[in-house]
């Protein structure tokens, strides 16, 4: 069997999907799972396991898989993933468990994302029998609803303390959210494996901006301890001349309009959003990839401006097949230096033509510009996507937290403590941004920290 070809996956055609929202992959049926499945080989040292950031028994849950066992195969996957029909869909498996599968030496690795998702998607309707430790009097304070602390949440409370769960917006879920369109990553999937973590007991209290709404020193007056895992809301800007014109968006709040605002349902909901015929995305992450989608989706013709070409793209490569497949243009080796603008209104971009010199501290090649050449676009609409910084509330209310100089808040790598007794945090918050698996792996670590903290007392 493991000589067997790759189970392909069933996706929306490209020029169907380009006029509609809905899941671009389709997941495996029944029939394909199985497949895919009898392909594993079942190692007796799974490399595998070591690859995934939250350590889910991969081989166990396969093995499950190929007899037909796929609510046990669900509650396997459980004991370690609480959103498994998220991670299934949106972790670059690609870098992590799916590299270390002993396949890939000589052949496609098992799609064990893939079969992550079949076997949430197939027990999403079966009740899975939940069980907690008998209940604890401490209570735990988190702050944000993102995967970092979703995972914080359900293993503190399966573990029997009171865990309130703090989100700054009105819906939980953090960047999976506000961030991610329904083509990647439905709403209705957020919703069903938020329910789960409900239905561990714990409290969610929406609307509530720790820093302004309540300060983080005055919640710990009410909890034992509290984990920070707000993520990395602020976007980062380019600053050039023009960056402030109408027409110009971060990427954060472009997105946020159309996911958590339903932007393009308008006038069903009350949030539109203006973007002109001439779409110019800059960067080249799966936060680009994302903003170029919806806009094509809106009915724009989209250009993609990355500096450095399609091999440093950091986006994941189905993402960037996928927007190939849609019509999107790349324009590689390619950096704006100035946005123009009529009225106030962007109407174009002077751009540098950019060569690759040696590997930088990323360990791609360093973009180099080319002395003399540069060019223009137009553009209606410019959506600015090169990354995100932690938002600076929580630190700069609170006493005695150390952050880094990008406003990240300093932890010990080891345990998830903060420089203040009692305050543990993780995630997006403390790296920046990363991957929701790396998220729910920092999270991890965080409950097993304050788990050990609170029946101790040690700090």
């Amino acid at each position: 069997m493991a000589k067997t070809s790759r189970v392909p996956m069933r996706e929306q055609e490209p020029e169907e999907r380009i006029y509609n929202f809905n899941e671009v992959a389709l997941g495996y049926n029944e029939e394909e799972a199985l497949l895919e499945a009898r392909r594993c080989l079942q190692c007796t040292k799974p490399t595998c396991v070591e690859g995934c950031p939250v350590g889910i028994d991969i081989p166990a849950f396969i093995a499950l898989i190929k007899e037909k066992r796929y609510r046990d195969a669900y509650t396997k996957i459980k004991e370690k993933c609480s959103i498994p029909a998220i991670t299934g869909r949106v972790c670059p498996q690609e870098n992590q468990c799916e590299r270390s599968c002993v396949l890939s030496k000589v052949r496609e690795p098992i799609a064990i994302g893939r079969l992550e998702r079949f076997v949430a998607d197939y027990s999403a309707e079966e009740a899975i029998d939940i069980e907690t430790e008998s209940s604890r009097d401490k209570r735990v304070a988190v702050i944000g609803s993102g995967p970092a602390s979703l995972t914080v949440s359900s293993d503190l409370a399966k573990t029997g303390y009171h865990v309130a769960l703090f989100e700054a917006l009105h819906l939980p879920g953090g960047v999976l959210t506000y961030g991610i369109p329904d083509f990647r990553l439905p709403k209705d999937i957020i919703k069903r494996e938020f329910e789960y973590v409900l239905q561990l007991g714990v409290e969610f209290i929406p609307n509530v901006v720790i820093g302004k709404t309540i300060l983080l020193d005055e919640l710990l007056k009410d909890y034992d301890a509290i984990f920070i895992g707000s993520g990395a809301g602020a976007p980062v800007f380019l600053n050039i001349p023009g960056e402030n014109l109408l027409g110009v968006y971060s990427a954060n709040e472009f997105l946020s309009r159309i996911n958590l605002m339903r932007a393009h349902h308008f006038p069903e909901y009350d949030t539109p959003i203006k973007i002109g015929k001439k779409v110019i995305v800059i960067g080249g992450g799966n936060v680009a990839m994302d903003a170029a989608r919806v806009s094509k989706r809106l009915g724009a013709d989209v250009s993609i401006l990355y500096r450095r070409t399609r091999e440093e793209l950091p986006a994941r490569l189905e993402e960037v097949i996928r927007a190939e497949e849609e019509g999107i243009n790349f324009m590689f080796l390619s950096a704006p230096l100035v946005f123009s603008s009529n009225n106030g209104w962007v109407n174009g971009i002077e751009c540098q033509e950019m060569e690759l010199g040696e590997p930088d501290a990323s360990g791609r090649r360093a973009p180099i510009p080319k002395k003399g050449a540069t060019f223009s676009l137009k553009a209606d609409t410019v959506i600015i996507a090169i990354g995100n910084r932690p938002n600076p509330i929580i630190s700069r209310s609170t006493d005695g937290l150390k952050t880094g100089r990008n406003g990240e808040i300093i932890i010990d790598p080891a345990t998830g403590k903060t420089s203040k007794v009692g305050v543990f945090a993780g995630g997006d918050i403390v790296s920046g941004s990363a991957t929701v698996i790396e998220a729910m792996g920092a999270g991890r670590i965080a409950a097993m920290s304050i788990h050990r903290y609170l029946t101790t007392g040690v700090w």
